[in-house]
């Protein structure tokens, strides 16, 4: 945007001096300056200026602040558990899902999924500082001993986690998700950890970004749907089954009633008819 408005200004410029020079004035330095201040002017460029390098320096100042943020642990933390807690609430109900919440047996996860599996923990809380070091280190040995340290990072953060939330003797589901809420660190994982994260997945324990925890959300809440279906047909087919039963006494107490009751009624009715036949 800053770009094209002082390529604007330069093309302004350059269409005044021509047509000075067409019309056979000489071209002196106060002509340019008269012109030129005239254009400023007359286009409000000073004030267009003045928004542009206070928006710019606004840009400056939420880069810094976003930066600081990813720079301090504790800040960096809060911002992950934010955008989790905004995706679970935007795509499950309230009565799936829940947040900081203390669960089997004294855990508390950054959150949780009620699932037709078990509650399924989530972890928010990813170490990232070896992996800003290794992306800001320009010295390539420098680069690959963060790497090295990132990896060890990562690999303990997972075996915590397989540890603390994945127990199904109390609750669990037999997984667990570590959310990473940046999609470039999640992919640079895929390519560079690849053998890391299957191991971790066989264990139970699955790295998901923004948009793969999605992905997964839909799938769980589809099981959970299927099974209140499924719960619904059962109860269904219960109640049909009480209704047959009832049915079935119906039939066996008309039974009695025809077979006893009528056909007494009837027999005591032709002995009635004959009586007064006879008689």
């Amino acid at each position: 945007m800053i770009t094209q408005i002082l390529l604007a200004i330069v093309v302004i410029l350059l269409v005044v001096l021509i047509f000075l020079v067409v019309r056979g004035r000489g071209v002196k330095p106060r002509d340019i300056e008269n012109a030129v201040s005239s254009t400023w002017t007359k286009l409000g460029l000073d004030e267009k200026i003045g928004k542009i390098a206070i928006h710019a320096q606004d840009i400056r100042d939420s880069h810094r602040s976003i930066e600081q943020m990813l720079r301090v642990p504790t800040e960096r933390a809060a911002l992950g558990e934010i955008s989790l807690e905004t995706i679970l609430s935007d795509q499950l109900p309230p009565d799936m899902f829940g947040i900081r919440k203390v669960i089997l047996d004294g855990k508390i996860p950054d959150a949780h999924i009620r699932s037709t599996v078990g509650l399924i923990c989530i972890d928010s809380k990813f170490p990232l500082d070896n992996y800003r070091k290794m992306m800001e280190a320009e010295n390539p040995k420098e680069k690959e001993g963060f790497k090295n340290d990132f990896r060890k990072d990562v690999r303990s953060h997972l075996n915590k986690i397989a540890e603390d939330y994945i127990c199904p003797e109390k609750g669990s589901a037999e997984f667990a998700f570590t959310y990473i809420p940046s999609e470039g660190v999640y992919y640079f994982l895929v390519n560079e950890e690849f053998e890391m994260l299957r191991d971790f997945t066989k264990r139970g324990v699955q790295v998901v970004s923004p948009l793969t925890l999605s992905h997964k959300i839909e799938l769980i809440k589809a099981g959970v749907h299927a099974k209140k279906l499924s719960e619904e047909a059962e109860s269904v087919r219960n109640d049909l089954n009480i209704i047959s039963h009832r049915f079935g006494e119906i039939d066996e107490l008309w039974r009695v009633f025809y077979s006893t009751h009528l056909r007494n009624a009837g027999e005591k009715a032709e002995e009635l008819d004959i009586g007064l036949i006879t008689s």
